[in-house]
Formats: C-alpha cells, sequence, structure tokens
C-alpha cells in the first residue's frame, strides 16, 4: 500500500494533516522571475506556517501551438530550480515528460510530477517511481483529464510495483465534451481510496480547452479549491504569476501573486474546520 502521509522533505502529507501547498508559475520564464515568486511565496509559507512547494516547469511539452513559449529546458531549468529551493528552503517539483528525465529531475527535485496526458505512459511512470527511490523522493501522479477517479488506483499500482510508496495523485478537472472540464468532488474521497494523499489542481481546474491557445476562469480557482477542500483533499496546487495577463503560459488559469496569500489563508481555515469534524 502506498504511504499515508506522504513524507516530503520535511513535510507530511495525508490525512488528517494541514494542507500541502504546491505553487509557483506555470513555466520558468527567466531566473529572475522564479527567484522572486518563490521569494514571495517562501515569506508566505514562514508566516502561516505551512507546509510549501515550489512548482515550475523546465519545459511546457504539450503546448497547443508548435509557436508557443516552452520554457529553458532540462538542464538549464533545473539550475533554476534547485537555485530557487537552495535561496529559499523550499522542497521543490517540476514536470517531466520522458523516462530519460526522471534521474536528473530526482536529482533535485522533491517531487517528480507526472503531467495527466502521461499518466497512463508505463515507462514514464516506472522511470519515475525508480529515481525517486534511489533518491528518496515523491512522485505526483495528476488523474488524466479522460480517466474516471477509481482508475487512478493503475498508474499508483505501477509505481508500486517499482518499489515506490510515496505517491500523491492530483485532480485536475475531467473533460466534458469539447472545450470544457468540469468537477465532481467525489473524485476527491474516490481517488483517496487508491491509499495516497490527494491534491487538488485548482488552476489547471478551470481550464477551457480548445483554439490556438487555452483559455481559462481564474475567477473561479477559490470556488473550486474551497470546494475540494470541504470535500477533503490533502493539498492544493495552485499557478501563480505576478502579472498572469502577460504571462507566457497558462496565464488565464494562474492567480495574481498578490491574492494568493489570502486565499491561501482562507484554504487552510477550511481545512482546518473539516479536520475538527472529523
Amino acid at each position: 500500500m502506498p504511504a499515508n502521509p506522504v513524507a516530503i522533505a520535511d513535510y507530511q502529507c495525508g490525512a488528517g494533516l494541514p494542507l500541502l501547498f504546491i505553487a509557483g508559475p506555470c513555466v520558468i520564464e527567466s531566473r529572475d522571475l522564479v527567484l522572486s515568486v518563490a521569494e514571495r511565496l517562501a515569506g508566505i509559507k514562514d508566516k502561516h506556517n505551512l507546509s510549501f512547494v515550489f512548482k515550475a516547469s523546465f519545459d511546457k511539452a504539450n503546448r497547443t501551438s508548435v509557436d508557443s513559449f516552452r520554457g529553458p529546458g532540462l538542464e538549464e531549468g533545473l539550475k533554476i530550480l534547485e537555485e530557487a529551493g537552495r535561496s529559499t528552503g523550499l522542497p521543490v517539483t517540476t514536470d517531466l515528460h520522458e523516462p530519460g528525465q526522471a534521474e536528473s529531475v530526482a536529482q533535485v527535485c522533491d517531487i517528480l510530477q507526472i503531467p495527466a496526458f502521461l499518466a497512463r505512459q508505463t515507462d514514464l511512470l516506472k522511470a519515475s517511481a525508480e529515481a525517486a527511490v534511489r533518491h528518496n523522493r515523491a512522485v505526483n501522479i495528476k488523474k488524466p483529464q479522460f480517466i474516471a477517479p477509481e482508475d487512478s488506483l493503475y498508474p499508483v499500482r505501477k509505481c508500486e510495483a517499482c518499489g515506490l510508496d510515496r505517491i500523491l495523485l492530483t485532480e485536475r478537472g475531467t473533460t466534458f465534451g469539447y472545450g470544457r472540464l468540469v468537477n465532481d468532488m467525489r473524485a476527491v474521497p474516490i481517488m483517496q481510496r487508491c491509499g495516497t494523499p490527494v491534491v487538488f489542481d485548482a488552476t489547471h481546474s478551470v481550464q477551457t480547452p480548445g483554439g490556438g491557445t487555452t483559455g481559462g476562469q481564474r475567477d473561479m480557482v477559490p470556488t473550486l479549491a474551497k470546494a475540494a477542500v470541504a470535500s477533503g483533499a490533502d493539498g492544493v496546487f495552485i499557478e501563480t504569476h505576478p502579472d498572469p495577463d502577460i504571462a507566457l503560459s497558462d496565464g488565464p488559469n494562474m492567480i495574481p501573486l498578490d491574492r494568493i496569500e489570502q486565499l491561501i489563508q482562507h484554504l487552510s481555515e477550511v481545512r482546518s474546520l473539516i479536520l475538527q469534524q472529523r
């Protein structure tokens, strides 16, 4: 069985514990942006005594357009993430797309994140799980938009088969026709039956896929995030940017950096109320 709670650096994420927050910009636009956002989030983490992991992608390999910005790539991106973690003390995570990236990512990141589109790729899951075991890391599997919540069990079992028990599952919405995602909050307790803590991705859940670029409804992020925490989610994933309207990826979904502290406080209060009722 997977571990629950899951150890991530100095934190524990899981049943009966305060929320784990995973936050940062969608993509590494520059070293300066990453370091400034990481420092701001570290300050919020220290102020409110939170469990906080910094996230940014070194490559957005699933952009809709071939002309869209993807990021600095594996080598440069991991250098920037390593510096962000070292300078702020925050654990870091990023997503990977190919089995050959797993070892490099595990050397730097506390959590290896499997993108939703790739969560059925056995070779990627195995390479990530094996690297996580070697380096005492965790793997976060994003539930694909096209599977039922209970079918999240199968990628979990693939990781377990490699000897990994430090596994998170992340809910990020379900495809509903064309150009829409919906969130059925029953997914949170259903996915928890796999034995893992469940994180709710509040920003990718508000995407409106389709067209040359993916749109989104960032004003709905707080509503969905609070509903997920009330449903028992053990963590919340939130992408944030100083000015989402000029962000190079997923701007319509991201929360402005100057608004994230209040949202995190509200979510922590909801979690406390839920834990008091158990």
